[in-house]
């Protein structure tokens, strides 16, 4: 079985669960993803499928490329993952991987990456309190000392500080679907997950 998929946050909105309760949901259109190569444990040491998902124009693929993907179709992908397989032997190169393969109420693993802030300061980037809001204080939101006079005589390294923010990799666990769209290739799970509007996602099965 294969135990996970790709594809692209759509945006969030609500469903109203069988006890009137409102649930925040998120929608991912995920697949339909093209086995454009399998990797077994004899040749690759590890069992896996590479798998394809949206299109890309031919002239916006190198050649070699193109001729990897023609193995499995006439479609240019525009993103290439792998994802973890029990048995590659029931699968083949060009077969369509379905949303279907997830169920209502079924609790994935989503790993994205989180919106980028660019280059922002202590208080935003690491939650610093700041100075003091009196008058007069010209120390509102900045670190404050960040090196020893004595000793160590030095900023110590990993010293939080100022930098770019965000568009990190993240994965946030046990997330519950909601519903499947299978005709619309959505898929909706509970909560939010990190990435903005048509950030690229994959979606894991738990390991256990």
């Amino acid at each position: 079985m294969c135990k996970g998929m790709i594809g692209r946050k759509v945006g969030m909105t609500g469903l109203f669960g069988p006890a009137g309760e409102y649930v925040p949901v998120t929608v991912v259109l995920v697949g339909p993803c093209v086995v454009t190569q399998i990797k077994t444990e004899a040749n690759d040491g590890y069992n896996a499928l590479q798998i394809g998902f949206g299109n890309k124009k031919e002239k916006r693929v190198t050649k070699p490329l193109a001729g990897h993907y023609r193995k499995a179709g006439s479609q240019m992908f525009e993103y290439l993952r792998e994802v973890a397989v029990d048995s590659p032997d029931e699968y083949k190169v060009g077969q369509e991987i379905k949303v279907d393969m997830f169920k209502v109420g079924e609790r994935v693993n989503v790993t994205g990456k989180t919106k980028g802030r660019g280059f922002t300061g202590v208080v935003k980037r690491h939650g610093f309190h700041g100075g003091k809001k009196t008058h007069g204080s010209h120390s509102h939101r900045v670190p404050g000392s960040i090196g020893s006079s004595a000793w160590p005589s030095r900023v110590i390294k990993g010293k939080k500080m100022p930098g770019r923010y965000g568009y990190e990799t993240m994965t946030v666990r046990n997330i519950e679907v909601v519903d499947l769209r299978p005709e619309e290739n959505l898929l909706l799970l509970k909560g939010t997950i990190p990435g903005a509007k048509t950030g690229l996602l994959k979606i894991n099965k738990k390991k256990f």
